[in-house]
């Protein structure tokens, strides 16, 4: 037996463009070789009707990506070059991916209909991540053409330290070992320099977060420096200090950059460095958040602006009522240190969340606050990370801008 078959009824996703095929959606699934190896296999209903071609991965609860709905094309590596070339023409054609010390998202995985497949280019430098067995798959052809597609690539390496990986079956970077792997030209070097929206970041496409940079928020920071003339900045969950750097940029009176993490911390003080090198009203306080927070709230200490970035709370549909209380938690507190007229800047990545979800919990923690608040701005990724329509869980970011207005 060749092939995935599917239970009666569970090919309506598929026809609907939907890239995901969940292990209780398979009748019979083979590869015609050996059990237990990534292939690329046609997917058929239970009818026998061919609905196009997978990448199948035994390890994963998605067992199958689709790469292809169209039985008649089969998607070889010419296939997959095109899509990269694709993907990349659509950010040069729409000025994202501009020359000097740029950085944006080249191909932002489902939603650029490359299951699995990030690559981040930095200031000539690619870092990819391919945390399915669709990208695995087609590791060597999407460098390839990435970089001899690319204008001004200097190199493509790929970082095997994420979750997804060990969740899909690959290999992840063992202990002491380099997390990021050459893949075609140079090598990154340990930080690389890229400017934003006149703002300077040093990224660590070795140990920084996602590829080195949360390139995702690039118009949420944008659009919350218009809020910062004159205002006392708390950047909660600071990272590498985007929010407060921003806010610092245009006016700030003070910014305290705060993060649990002590090398995130580091980065954001070399980042400091670099945009204001005669100085400036900038604080590092290395905390836990919610406590930092309550910690503020016994001592009566209160913000003109309050930025909350926190990492995913919910990886999945079982956590959503944990990460539920996680955020109203911590938005109720922030909420209760905003002066009059205040500012707060809220955002969830968990794509597990639904934008309704969010505004209800955001609703539910204003209540509880006994305050007043206004929503006078909505967030999403930047462009260069666009949601397609037929994959919904792609819009995982979401930000509310809210005024208190007592």
């Amino acid at each position: 037996m060749i092939g995935i078959v599917l239970k009666p009824g569970r090919e309506k996703s598929i026809l609907r463009h939907h890239p995901w095929v969940f292990s209780g959606a398979i009748f019979s699934e083979g590869n015609g070789d050996e059990e237990g190896e990534i292939a690329l296999l046609k997917v058929s209903s239970w009818r026998g009707e061919v609905l196009g071609w997978g990448v199948y991965s035994p390890k994963s609860q998605i067992r199958v990506r689709m790469i292809s709905y169209d039985a008649e094309v089969y998607p070889d590596d010419e296939f997959v070059a095109k899509l990269v070339k694709a993907s990349c023409s659509r950010r040069i054609e729409s000025g994202a991916l501009a020359a000097g010390k740029a950085a944006c998202r080249l191909i932002n995985a489902e939603n650029d209909f490359l299951p699995g497949v990030i690559a981040d280019f930095y200031s000539g430098f690619i870092v990819c991540q391919f945390t399915s067995a669709l990208g695995e798959f087609w590791k060597n052809i999407i460098a390839t053409t990435l970089f001899e597609y690319v204008p001004g690539c200097k190199g493509v390496a790929e970082r095997i330290d994420a979750d997804a990986r060990r969740r899909e079956g690959l290999k992840v970077a063992d202990e002491g070992e380099e997390a990021l792997k050459l893949l075609e030209g140079d090598m990154p070097p340990k930080e690389i320099e890229i400017e934003e929206n006149q703002v300077k970041f040093l990224i660590d496409p070795y140990r920084g977060h996602k590829t080195g940079f949360y390139l995702d928020q690039r118009e949420a920071r944008k659009a919350l420096a218009a809020y910062a003339k004159g205002r006392d900045v708390l950047n909660a969950f600071s990272y590498s200090g985007g929010f407060g750097l921003y806010a610092l940029k245009n006016g700030a009176a003070s910014v305290i950059q705060l993060d649990a993490s002590r090398d995130a911390l580091e980065l954001a003080k070399r980042n400091f460095a670099l945009n204001f090198p005669e100085g400036g009203n900038m604080q590092f306080i290395a905390d836990d958040v919610f406590k930092y927070l309550r910690k503020c709230r016994d001592e009566r200490k209160t913000f003109d602006l309050i930025v909350l970035d926190p990492p995913k709370f919910a990886e999945s549909k079982l956590q959503i009522m944990k990460a539920a209380r996680g955020y109203k938690d911590i938005n109720l507190l922030a909420m209760k240190l905003l002066r009059p007229g205040g500012i707060l800047a809220s955002f969830s990545c968990s794509g597990a969340i639904s934008p309704g979800f969010f505004d209800q919990i955001i609703a539910e923690a204003a209540i509880d606050s006994g305050r007043d608040f206004q929503l006078i701005e909505r967030t999403l990724a930047a462009g260069d990370h666009p949601v397609a329509v037929t994959f919904p869980e792609g819009a995982y970011l979401k930000g509310v801008i809210l005024r208190c207005i007592i």
